[in-house]
């Protein structure tokens, strides 16, 4: 009996199903995996413990003499602060020195994201490749503007149109320069507000390139470099700056320019997409450039005739992660789940391929792929897998029709080598996606008169409290799905108006958050009101985490629509992070404090430095007009939000009703 009982102890937990998610889908799949003895992401959360003094942010690990492990004292800090490294480093300074290493790693990534889709829009320009063309020239020439090159040449003093060919290529090589050049700004800053853009010009913090900022970042952060906390954040302001008005906004604008600025189409979400009686190809990632391809061979009559040679009824693509939200806002490819259910769709059994890419991809997808006949394939050359078991595509935008042909047909070759049960969770909702800059602008006044003054109006008139950037990731500390939703539902249910990508909007996807119909279930009646009138849901999906660069641009035209201030920082709107878990989230959350938002994450590694936590969450909001703050409860977190929405509207003075007037034909001409 004792060596039963010391068995037992040692056998590994097994996650609960329904604490460990609030989507069924997933909870069915989470305890399908336990009956076939898979082990999933849940399971592993549930028996590896977090690090106390890592989630603090005071370890550092950035010579051989450490790890230094800096714990608060039992009674917190009192008096002065004397923990110290080897080398007499500060608690302030290991977690100042974490979170710009931190930035650094989130700027890299997107930025890099960036740099590739810049690489494959130059060799469509200048025609080295037929895979890739140019699909909205109107984005194009607002691009070129932005990026200080002529659309029109003067010949014998009249001004004509420039090539439109030429246009391109000068685009795409002036873009490419913006990760290297040796002189100058980043050229982007310039489309934020002038008061944001002369805030970072007074604090010193305007980026020189994109690359220069990021290396830079590593080198301060070398032992025996920078050793002041606020130093330090002023580099990783520099970075994320680079990132978010850099890097991501022009990898948002060039995957526009290439494959089409999205405009809302309707779909579905969830586990629930996959179908037995077809080939289900999942693409996993972030780069559109491959699923692009995919989604243009597999809609090919070839394909299609391929298929049901091999005895299929066709092909259902599907989505995880931002490559899902790619695909959909372009094409209305369903999205099969996001971070956290990428192991649970491979577990259906019913997973033909898993075609991969950059980011957010679990090592141990290959583990699960292993216990079916799913194909696992990786298709870039700076993220492959050790284990055998996995395929290697390498793709190139130079052969792309051969590569997505060659991915294609490996996953209906695989159809008839399905081995095991199907078992697909019958749940999936409706979702309407592909708001952005542009079609927001439509909707809030047509072909005519679309105008973002609009939605200020209803945000002055107290219909619309304010606006919410919801986005991130997900986290297997938290229940999977349930802060996103609780906030979502709670910002919308007092009238503020979300506006949300990657993985939160997948989750609000999967809940039926993102049809119009949900506004008047769930929505406060003036934030409703307002949206059965626009014929939008309260909640806009606006893309993937790289597109969280709409967002930004958004807010700058609010500010430009005149009524509400003259910076991003005066005008009520808050942003937030519930589930995060990547670099990138806190590269985001830093661009978008950096760029006056109030920017609420579920929790921040810095609390083992209260001094450093102060600056952050505190004093930076006198600096740059947002600040850091966090908060694990949801409902609190919401009301953290809501709270800093309706300061502002006080600081504007619209916090009060105003009545209802019927209006004259001189008052609307006054108007």
């Amino acid at each position: 009996m004792a060596e039963e009982k010391k068995k037992a102890a040692k056998a590994p937990k097994l996650a609960d199903p329904v604490a460990s998610s609030i989507d069924v889908a997933s909870q069915e799949m989470i305890a399908r995996s336990h009956v076939l003895g898979i082990e999933t992401i849940f399971d592993r959360a549930l028996n590896m413990k977090q690090c106390a003094i890592g989630v603090q942010g005071t370890c550092c690990k950035n010579c051989s003499m450490g790890p230094c492990r800096l714990p608060l004292p039992k009674a917190g800090i009192e008096g002065e602060d004397t923990r110290k490294g080897l080398c007499g480093a500060t608690a302030n300074t290991i977690a100042a020195r974490n979170f710009v290493r931190m930035i650094a790693g989130g700027a890299a990534a997107h930025s890099d994201h960036g740099r590739c889709v810049a690489e494959v829009f130059l060799s469509a320009a200048r025609k080295e490749t037929d895979a890739y063309q140019i699909k909205d020239i109107d984005k194009l020439l607002a691009v070129a503007g932005h990026l200080d090159v002529a659309t029109t040449i003067e010949v014998d003093g009249e001004e004509l149109d420039r090539d439109i060919d030429e246009i391109a290529v000068e685009v795409g090589e002036v873009a490419l320069n913006e990760w290297g050049k040796a002189e100058g700004e980043v050229l982007y800053l310039k489309r934020a507000p002038k008061a944001r853009y002369e805030i970072w010009k007074k604090q010193g913090v305007l980026p020189r390139n994109i690359d220069r900022e990021i290396v830079e970042i590593m080198h301060r952060t070398h032992m025996g470099v920078d050793q002041d906390y606020k130093n330090l954040m002023k580099q990783g302001t520099r970075a994320c700056l680079a990132d978010g008005w850099g890097g991501s906004m022009l990898a948002t604008d060039l995957q526009d320019i290439l494959f089409g600025t999205p405009y809302p189409l309707q779909s579905e979400a969830n586990l629930g997409v996959m179908k037995a009686d077809h080939v289900n190809i999942i693409i996993h990632g972030h780069e559109p450039v491959l699923s692009e391809m995919i989604i243009a061979v597999a809609q090919s009559q070839e394909m299609i005739d391929y298929t049901k040679s091999k005895g299929a009824a066709g092909i259902q693509l599907s989505g995880i992660c931002c490559t899902a939200n790619e695909m959909l806002q372009r094409h209305a490819v369903p999205l099969c789940g996001n971070f956290l259910q990428q192991e649970l769709a491979i577990i259906t059994g019913a997973c033909d391929a898993m075609v991969v890419d950059i980011q957010c991809i679990m090592q141990n997808i290959a583990n699960v792929a292993n216990c079916f006949h799913t194909k696992l394939i990786t298709t870039h050359p700076i993220a492959k897998m050790e284990q055998d078991n996995v395929i290697h595509i390498e793709f190139d935008e130079h052969h792309a029709v051969e590569d997505a042909k060659r991915i294609v047909k490996m996953a209906i070759d695989n159809f008839k080598n399905r081995d095991s049960e199907i078992m697909i969770p019958q749940y999936k909702e409706p979702v309407v996606a592909g708001f952005g800059v542009e079609s927001t602008e439509y909707h809030l006044g047509g072909s005519f008169r679309g105008t973002y003054y609009t939605l200020n109006d209803n945000i002055i008139n107290g219909r619309i409290r304010g606006v919410a950037g919801v986005v991130g990731c997900n986290n297997a500390r938290t229940k999977h799905n349930r802060d996103h939703i609780a906030i979502c539902k709670e910002l919308i249910k007092n009238d503020v108006l979300v506006l949300t990508t990657g993985c939160t909007a997948i989750a609000c996807a999967t809940e039926g958050l993102l049809v119009p119909e949900a506004a008047a279930v769930y929505a406060g009646a003036g934030l409703a009101e307002v949206c059965e009138t626009a014929g939008i849901p309260p909640i806009l999906h606006l893309g993937s985490c790289v597109d969280n660069s709409r967002i930004l641009l958004a807010a700058t035209e609010v500010v430009k629509a005149g009524g509400l201030g003259n910076d991003i920082s005066e005008w009520p709107v808050a942003g937030s992070a519930p589930e995060w878990m990547s670099e990138k989230a806190i590269s985001i959350g830093h661009y978008f404090v950096a760029s006056g938002v109030y920017t609420v994450f579920s929790n921040l590694p810095v609390t083992g430095a209260p001094v450093f936590e102060n600056y952050i969450c505190k004093e930076f909001e006198d600096i740059y007009g947002g600040m850091w703050a966090t908060e694990e409860d949801p409902i609190k977190h919401a009301h953290m939000m809501i709270a800093h929405i309706d300061k502002k509207r006080k600081e504007l003075g619209i916090d009060k009703a105003r009545d209802r007037v019927m209006m004259d034909f001189a008052a609307r001409q006054a108007l």
